[in-house]
C-alpha cells in the first residue's frame, strides 16, 4: 500500500508541474486539480502506512528495548566519567563523540514510540529530561574543545543529573507508574 502511495504522491507531483508548463500564460486547473488530488490521496496513504509500521507490535517492542538499553548505557558512561579521572580536552570529546553520540542517536530514533508505549504527557516528561542532558552533552564537547575544562566538567555533571532523571521517568512509565 505504501509503494501505492508513494507512486501516487510522485505523480501528482509530476502531474501538477505538467500541468504548469503546457502554455506560458494559462494553466490547465482540470489536469492541475487532477494531479493535486492525486499527490494529496498518495501522501494519506502514505502517512497511515507509516503510522501503522511505528504502531505494530513488532516495532514498538523492538523500540521499547532500544529506548531502556540505550539510556542505560548513557547514564553508565556518564557515570564512569564523573566518577573516575576526569578525561579532559580531546579525550573528553572523543569519549563523547565513540561512546555517547551512538546511544544519543539510537534514542532518538527510537522516540517516537513512546508516545504509544506510554502516552504524550510520559512522552514529553521524558524528553524534557533527555534533550537537557543532550544540551549539556554539547555544552561539555564545546567548553572541551574551548580549553575550559571546569566548565566542561560542572556540564558532566549536570548532564548526568538530567539522563538519570530520564531513565528514572522512562522506568516509571514502562511499569505504569508515572
Amino acid at each position: 500500500m505504501k509503494k501505492i502511495g508513494q507512486f501516487l504522491l510522485a505523480a501528482g507531483f509530476l502531474g501538477g508541474a505538467f500541468a504548469t508548463s503546457l502554455d506560458v500564460q494559462e494553466v490547465d486547473w482540470t489536469v492541475f486539480a487532477i494531479a493535486a488530488a492525486a499527490a494529496l490521496v498518495g501522501l494519506i496513504i502514505v502517512k497511515r502506512a507509516a503510522s501503522a509500521a511505528a504502531r505494530s507490535d513488532t516495532v514498538l517492542e523492538l523500540n521499547r528495548g532500544e529506548l531502556r538499553e540505550s539510556i542505560q548505557n548513557i547514564v553508565r558512561d556518564l557515570r564512569e566519567l564523573n566518577g573516575g579521572a576526569l578525561k579532559h580536552g580531546s579525550q573528553l570529546r572523543d569519549k563523547i563523540d565513540l561512546e555517547l553520540r551512538t546511544d544519543l542517536r539510537r534514542f532518538a530514533d527510537a522516540r517516537e514510540s513512546m508516545v504509544h508505549l506510554f502516552g504524550l504527557q510520559a512522552y514529553a516528561d521524558i524528553m524534557s529530561s533527555f534533550a537537557a542532558g543532550e544540551r549539556y552533552i554539547n555544552r561539555v564537547w564545546s567548553a572541551s574543545a574551548d580549553g575550559y575544562d571546569d566548565e566542561a566538567g560542572a556540564y558532566l555533571k549536570k548532564a548526568a543529573a538530567r539522563f538519570a532523571e530520564a531513565e528514572t521517568l522512562l522506568s516509571r512509565a514502562a511499569q505504569g507508574t508515572v
